[in-house]
């Protein structure tokens, strides 16, 4: 069973995505240039907003989406405790504190139940903005936590790296991840495992003109230019970040976002045939539930593992696998259980969390994934757990 190592998630890079950077290099820009504007336009258009605001990484989305909102020290933003560390961080940057929400232990993502039980711990404090993260690509349920948010005087700010090309259905109304249609922003990620690469790249939508400008100057030192002023002048009303993302690297995504619905059906093809090959390791191992409304271009293949019943640890399963070739990833440690936090915020019992982290793992999911490697990865895990 074993061959090459078929890593958890890796970028798809072709030889039109290499002649793209290489014009931009001998191009007379380097960093902010007419490629930036470019990738911005196509990307919004892409996912149906008003605006797209490229920065440097998807923790500068985050970052950015804070200052934009002015969130203020002493105010409290609401993250689910499975995700990327980021998610919550991008609260403390701007001095504002974390509740942290339980998710469904089945789909790993934060639900109303599990958003109100957070509110109930916010107390006489302010809650300014709710962060759901779209979680392997499967979507939160946008209209439920946004009616949530609003009751409570927040607004959403949807957290969603893993769910480029994702779509939803609430009612019989299609939409599309990153349209903002239920948020005021929605921040992206193009680290080489996610749909589409940068190398390292973010990007914020929103569908108001007002946070859009905000977000442009904030990633660029908060710098302005006054109406009329000489070519030279600039003033910092606040001050800013250097979060540009440089025209090198929009031309990258430029050429990769070209290729998008061609990954997203990919990825698709393999989930499908990854639901299907799993089906005979029930219930030891089985994939991670799939939301009525979610149509997801997935990032992850996360599958439940019932550990103790195959009587192997996951390190046991994680180094056996590895030895036949096959690489995973654990996605995520809670939150909460991270040190600065545990010490802030002292012990938390979040049971979906943690019920999550005991049983995830993530298999290899990405577009240059041949058929038949998803037999030899399921096939691989069925020999490790004994099925």
């Amino acid at each position: 069973m074993s061959g090459p190592l078929l890593p958890y998630g890796r970028q798809t890079i072709e030889d039109d995505d290499i002649a793209a950077v290489a014009q931009a290099l001998r191009a007379d820009f380097l960093t902010t240039g007419p490629l930036v504007d470019a990738f911005e336009t196509a990307f919004a258009e892409k996912v149906g907003a008003r605006h797209a605001v490229a920065c440097a990484n998807g923790t500068a989305a985050l970052h950015l989406a804070m200052l934009a909102l002015d969130v203020q020290p002493g105010e409290v933003c609401i993250a689910p405790s499975i995700t990327f560390l980021a998610t919550a961080n991008c609260a403390r940057y701007v001095g504002a504190e974390v509740v942290f929400a339980d998710v469904d232990p089945t789909t790993g993502l934060m639900t109303p139940d599990t958003l109100t039980q957070a509110i109930s711990r916010v107390g006489d404090r302010k809650l300014r903005a709710v962060l759901p993260v779209h979680l392997r690509g499967d979507t939160a349920e946008l209209p439920a936590l946004a009616a949530l948010a609003q009751g409570a005087g927040a607004v959403l700010v949807e957290d969603a790296p893993h769910a480029l090309g994702s779509t939803m259905s609430f009612g019989n109304q299609a939409e599309k991840v990153g349209d903002a249609r239920h948020s005021a922003m929605a921040t992206f990620s193009f680290h080489p495992v996610k749909t589409i690469a940068t190398g390292e790249g973010g990007m914020v939508t929103t569908n108001d003109d007002q946070l859009a400008q905000r977000l442009k100057t904030l990633r660029s030192h908060g710098m302005v230019k006054p109406p009329g002023a000489d070519p030279w002048i600039y003033e910092m009303p606040e001050p800013g970040f250097n979060y540009r993302l440089p025209d090198i690297l929009c031309a990258l995504g430029l050429s990769q976002l070209s290729k998008l619905d061609r990954f997203a059906a990919r990825r698709r093809a393999l989930a499908a045939r990854y639901l299907e090959a799993l089906k005979p390791l029930a219930p030891l191992a089985r994939p991670a539930a799939r939301p009525d409304w979610s149509d997801p271009v997935l990032h992850l293949m996360t599958v439940l593992i019932d550990f103790p019943a195959a009587g192997k640890t996951r390190r046991q399963v994680v180094d056996a696998l590895k030895a036949r070739g096959v690489g995973t990833q654990v996605h995520y440690i809670p939150v909460h259980t991270q040190p600065y936090y545990r010490d802030r915020y002292g012990p938390l019992d979040l049971p979906g969390a943690q019920a999550w982290y005991e049983t995830c793992l993530s298999l290899p999911l990405y577009p240059d994934m041949a058929d038949a490697d998803v037999g030899r990865v399921v096939g691989a895990l069925a020999e490790v757990l004994g099925v």
